[in-house]
């Protein structure tokens, strides 16, 4: 009873649409009297039932490499989750719960190398099928955001997932993504360094607009900050922590002392705690970028698996996959008023076209309780 109360209340909170858009600067939405938007982190066990670190795989010259993977369900075929450049397994969860929730399915959404450390990603895949499931894995299905996406199809072209069914790419298309390469070093300068708490990272992320849905933003921003290893008085992170937050006013419905009072005991326990940091320097990573999306489209084509592309608009649309898409090589689909992080924004609309679309090419079933 408890699980099918848990179970309910997931696919009521999953069931919510996503906020429109990333609000704007002085930009406030009020959640009845008196009360402020919920910042706060949710525990990844709200959306997966397992996670767990192993699987070290090792090749010539490299260190041992251990992956932390999150995993949901217990038959039906594999989803194999693949997050976007400096994101983590996190950016899947509230997917996770809604997918479950509608088709039969397994979820296995891992945290990948480095983020994205080329070529050694796509092997990392293969050998990480292997480890789990044997010689004799179950049907596949790869789904990869963004640089996960470039990942999931060199690992479909390049055959390490033999059991693979078949292929969903979400929000990468080579022609945009090597035009965005140029800017993608002033994007990362423009990110605050650091954070005073989880909690101001999941609200910078809201209201810059990098996570459109406040629920993925809280469980998700947790696997993208770290705390930081130097000290609160390092020169480095002397300055504020908060900018780049866009300040939001007080709500003095519940007295103005209340509020003074709560602000003071958060100030004294920033002074206590360390700051947080990105996780991963993704500036660092420049030199692979070139690398995941170049040739990206025409490899795309040549999986000869059922692919679908999730897009966030049709202007990201190339010219070899127009033509491809006009040849009816693979299905499309446009979710608009998402951001680039399509599955995060709009979880209920890209799980509806995945189960849609596994449905149709019989790799699985709705689940009985679902009111298709």
């Amino acid at each position: 009873a408890d699980r099918m109360e848990k179970q309910l209340h997931l696919n009521l909170l999953a069931s919510r649409p996503p906020m429109a858009g990333g609000l704007q600067s002085g930009a406030k939405m009020r959640m009845g009297p008196g009360r402020k938007r919920d910042f706060s982190p949710l525990p990844w066990s709200q959306y997966f039932e397992t996670m767990e670190d192993f699987c070290s795989v090792q090749y010539t010259l490299t260190p041992l490499h251990t992956f932390r993977i999150y995993s949901s369900g217990s038959h039906g075929p594999v989803l194999l989750l693949l997050h976007g450049g400096g994101h983590s397994a996190l950016s899947w969860a509230v997917f996770t719960g809604v997918i479950c929730s509608r088709i039969n399915c397994r979820v296995v959404a891992m945290d990948l190398r480095a983020h994205g450390k080329w070529p050694l990603t796509s092997l990392d895949i293969g050998k990480v099928v292997e480890a789990l499931y044997g010689e004799n894995p179950p049907p596949i299905l790869m789904i990869g955001h963004s640089m996960g996406g470039a990942i999931a199809v060199h690992t479909a072209a390049a055959n390490h997932v033999p059991s693979l069914l078949g292929l969903c790419v979400i929000d990468v298309v080579e022609g945009t993504a090597m035009d965005a390469l140029n800017s993608m070093q002033n994007f990362l300068r423009s990110r605050p360094k650091t954070f005073k708490s989880v909690e101001s990272a999941i609200e910078w992320s809201v209201k810059s607009g990098q996570i459109r849905n406040i629920e993925s933003a809280r469980v998700s921003m947790a696997g993208q900050v770290k705390k930081c290893e130097e000290p609160l008085n390092s020169p480095g992170i002397s300055k504020s922590i908060s900018e780049g937050i866009i300040e939001e006013e007080e709500e003095d419905e519940e007295g103005g002392e209340s509020n003074h009072k709560r602000k003071k005991e958060d100030d004294q326990e920033v002074k206590k705690e360390s700051l947080y940091t990105w996780r991963i320097e993704l500036s660092k990573t420049e030199k692979y970028w070139e690398g995941w999306f170049r040739g990206l489209s025409s490899l795309f084509l040549s999986c000869s698996v059922p692919k679908l592309l999730l897009l966030a608009g049709i202007d990201r649309l190339d010219k070899d996959l127009t033509i491809g898409q006009m040849q009816g090589k693979f299905q499309m689909q446009v979710l608009p008023q998402c951001g680039h992080a399509v599955h995060e924004d709009a979880p209920e609309k890209v799980a509806d076209a995945l189960a849609t679309f596994m449905v149709r090419h019989k790799f699985t079933e709705y689940k009985e309780s679902f009111p298709w």
